[in-house]
């Protein structure tokens, strides 16, 4: 069965990649890419109390979720969501790992409940005032497709439109050396049932078992193949350069994804 919907808007955050806007002549080719750190902005969208409990995790999701539904021009409240994260919040998972390995083993609440898979999805609710129904999932390598699918799968079954949200964080160390993450990453996607003014490209899903399409850009490729939620590059490649194409990304071995992409504009 192939799912399509219209995609509606996009937010992106990488190191070199600030925002849609930045990234979309790198990826047409128009521009280069330049490496540099990632740039993570406050979630000035939490109330104060909120936003000095994120981390690096929550900051990425709302970032790119908010870029999404801004330039799709889209109310996040009648948005239902899907995020989507190989491992979310390495840095509490490190921070309770050493508390329960000491003699101490009291774990600070905050650090619980930033700790779950689901927290992004919480603080998008307190941020937005989304009320539609959040779905919360984790695919390792695959979970940029893995969202991907479930987000499409509500746009069709359910007929209704639908926030994507894929983000990874790096491990500190000793984790890191088990999980080497180079970076912060994160790409939303707004996708539709219908097509509207602000429909940047229809697109079309189906299962495949072809090579998934690398990426020219050497350094753009090394995030690619690094970073889980980076995945999805080919994809927002194809919109940036605004021709009908076909790609092809990776999913859980020996799947993989082919993406139809016909531009709106």
């Amino acid at each position: 069965m192939n799912l399509t919907a219209y995609l509606d808007g996009i937010g992106v955050l990488g190191p070199g990649l600030d925002n849609w806007i930045a990234a979309r002549p790198i990826l047409a080719g128009s521009a280069p890419y330049e490496t540099r750190p990632i740039a993570v902005p406050a979630p000035l969208s939490l109330p104060v109390a909120e936003r000095r409990r994120t981390g690096t995790a929550v900051k990425v999701a709302l970032a790119v979720g908010y870029e999404a539904i801004a330039t799709g021009q889209l109310d996040a409240r009648q948005l239902a969501t899907v995020f989507s994260s190989s491992g979310a919040d390495g840095d509490n998972c490190d921070a309770i790992c050493k508390t329960l390995a000491s003699e101490d083993r009291h774990i600070s609440p905050t650090r619980f409940h930033n700790s779950v898979h689901n927290a992004p999805s919480g603080y998008w609710g307190i941020a937005s005032g989304a009320m539609r129904p959040s779905t919360v999932l984790c695919a390792y390598d695959g979970s940029f497709s893995a969202g991907l699918l479930e987000a499409l799968t509500q746009v069709v079954v359910e007929d209704r439109s639908t926030l994507l949200v894929t983000y990874d964080v790096p491990y500190p160390e000793p984790l890191h050396a088990k999980r080497p993450l180079p970076s912060a990453f994160g790409i939303a996607l707004a996708l539709s049932p219908q097509r509207s003014a602000q429909s940047l490209a229809r697109i079309e899903v189906s299962l495949a078992d072809d090579a998934p399409d690398a990426l020219a850009e050497p350094a753009l490729e090394a995030l690619r193949i690094a970073i889980p939620a980076a995945r999805g590059l080919p994809l927002l490649q194809a919109v940036a350069r605004g021709e009908a194409c076909r790609v092809v990304l990776d999913y859980l071995t020996p799947l993989r994804l082919a993406v139809v992409i016909e531009p709106c504009r």
